[in-house]
C-alpha cells in the first residue's frame, strides 16, 4: 500500500492538472497546493484524519484568501463608467427631458437637481434608475 505522502502528491498533482484542464477560479488549484503542503506534513507522522483535517482547513483559507486577492476590484467612481449622451429638449432643474442616448430618445433627469441643461448640450450619463437616465453636463464635469 502506498504512503499517504505518496496519496497527497498524486492527489495534488491530479488537482493542479484538472485546474489546466477545466478552470474553476483557482479552487482546484489551491486545494491541489494544500494537498502538497500536507504531503510535507504527513512526514512528520501525523495520523490520517488530521491531515485530511489540515487538507480541508488549509483549502477553505487558501479559496478564500484566492477568490479575495485574484478577483478585480470594482470602481467607485460614476464618472469613469460615464457615457457621453446629448440633450433634445431642455432639463429643468429638478424635472425630467429628452436625452439622445445611443441613436433613441430617452427620458432624463439631472444628478444635481438644482441645475439645469440647456437643450443640445453633450451630458454624461451616469447610471440609469429604471427607464430614465440620470446625466451631468459635460463642462461640469470636466
Amino acid at each position: 500500500m502506498p504512503s499517504s505522502t505518496l496519496i497527497w502528491l498524486m492527489a495534488g498533482a491530479v488537482l493542479c492538472l484538472t485546474e489546466l484542464l477545466l478552470p474553476s477560479a483557482f479552487v482546484a488549484f489551491m486545494m491541489g497546493i494544500s494537498a502538497f503542503v500536507v504531503a510535507l506534513l504527513s512526514l512528520v507522522g501525523l495520523s490520517i484524519w488530521l491531515q485530511v483535517a489540515i487538507w480541508l482547513l488549509l483549502s477553505t483559507v487558501l479559496v478564500v484568501l484566492s477568490r479575495r486577492f485574484l478577483q478585480p476590484r470594482r470602481r467607485n467612481s460614476k464618472i469613469q463608467d460615464a457615457i457621453i449622451a446629448e440633450t433634445l429638449i431642455e432639463i429643468p432643474a429638478g424635472q425630467t427631458g429628452r436625452v439622445l442616448y445611443e441613436g433613441n430618445s430617452w427620458r432624463a433627469k439631472c444628478d444635481d437637481e438644482k441645475l439645469s441643461i440647456a437643450p443640445h448640450q453633450r451630458v454624461y450619463v451616469v447610471r440609469r434608475e429604471g427607464t430614465t437616465l440620470i446625466v451631468m453636463p459635460e463642462n461640469i464635469l470636466s
